[in-house]
């Protein structure tokens, strides 16, 4: 860590669910618990971070959850708890609670190992299933629907874009050619057939497939505008001392988390004024957690984990 140093004690929570949490303890542990704050668990998930949360607050504190995946919202009505409240939508609608009424924020982005896992939600590659990777199964388009009318050009830079595919305009070619002599893609193992014909060289140990899905998972959640709407909103919800902790899972949103940090970390001086006090920053920046080979050993999803910390300053938002 850059500028501060974490000392994690261990700590145990009933493991009644199939989901492995990542940096389950060095996140709860980053965010600094006052037992009677108010705490942001943004993407509930299976629940690990928000049960650890829970059993360091006190009668008097608070924990309110968020997830768009309907399976998340019924597995947090099992959680009874007068101090927990769950919310079912994404975190970019933090912004709706009041100003500065949180201690902290802890945001594990991505997909959990239960949606990747149930072939019926469309998210991985390894299993046949419908084509959807929809968070909320409630609303919105499937990626099947999209694929179905979408442009080459759009598709190639949809696929470029959010999976950093190099070979992404001949993907959106083979796609479009499927549609046009069988018809509209509508299982998951359709597409990675045809990502597979497509991309000629394959990096070692991962499946042609994984930079296509990611991105079309991505765009269809509109993932990454999300995570820049919530970040923004932390600001005005986050209390002087306040913590924010993000745990990304590949380099897109982990650019967008570092790059935000940063860019609220440092003063801002306005260059028409050059005799002008500085803008004070708005969060100071902690630094990074990876995590250890014990736990990639012991989940290996966990592999491209990074966790990043800030505090919020005094500074009004």
């Amino acid at each position: 860590m850059s500028s501060e140093t974490f000392h994690f004690r261990k700590q145990t929570v009933q493991d009644t669910w199939t989901h492995r949490t990542v940096l389950l303890n060095e996140a709860v542990e980053a965010l600094h618990i006052n037992p009677d704050g108010h705490y942001i668990d943004a993407t509930f998930g299976r629940g690990g971070h928000s049960r650890l949360i829970l059993s360091q607050l006190s009668p008097s504190g608070r924990l309110t959850a968020f997830d768009k995946d309907p399976d998340a919202i019924a597995e947090a009505q099992t959680l009874v708890d007068p101090r927990f409240s769950i919310r079912h939508e994404g975190f970019m609608h933090l912004g709706e609670l009041p100003a500065a009424s949180a201690a902290g924020v802890l945001m594990d982005l991505g997909v959990s190992s239960p949606q990747i896992d149930n072939a019926a939600r469309g998210f991985s590659f390894r299993s046949d299933g419908p084509l959807d990777m929809r968070m909320d199964t409630t609303r919105g388009q499937s990626v099947a629907d999209w694929l179905a009318d979408a442009q080459i050009e759009t598709m190639a830079e949809v696929i470029r874009e959010y999976g950093e595919e190099r070979f992404a305009q001949q993907i959106a070619k083979a796609i479009d050619r499927r549609r046009q002599e069988r018809g509209p893609l509508r299982t998951t193992a359709e597409l990675a057939e045809v990502v597979a014909g497509a991309v000629k060289t394959r990096e070692p140990g991962k499946d042609p497939a994984t930079r296509t899905f990611q991105a079309l998972r991505i765009f269809i959640n509109a993932e990454l505008e999300e995570l820049q709407q919530a970040l923004e909103a932390s600001l005005k919800v986050l209390q002087p001392g306040g913590r924010l902790v993000v745990i990304s899972f590949h380099s897109l949103e982990d650019r967008i988390v570092k790059q935000f940090m940063a860019a609220h970390s440092r003063e801002v001086f306005d260059r028409r004024a050059p005799f002008a006090a500085p803008k004070a920053m708005k969060l100071k920046a902690l630094g990074r957690i990876k995590p250890s080979e014990e736990e990639i050993a012991g989940n290996p999803r966990s592999r491209s984990a990074v966790m990043r910390v800030a505090e919020r300053t005094e500074v009004s938002a």
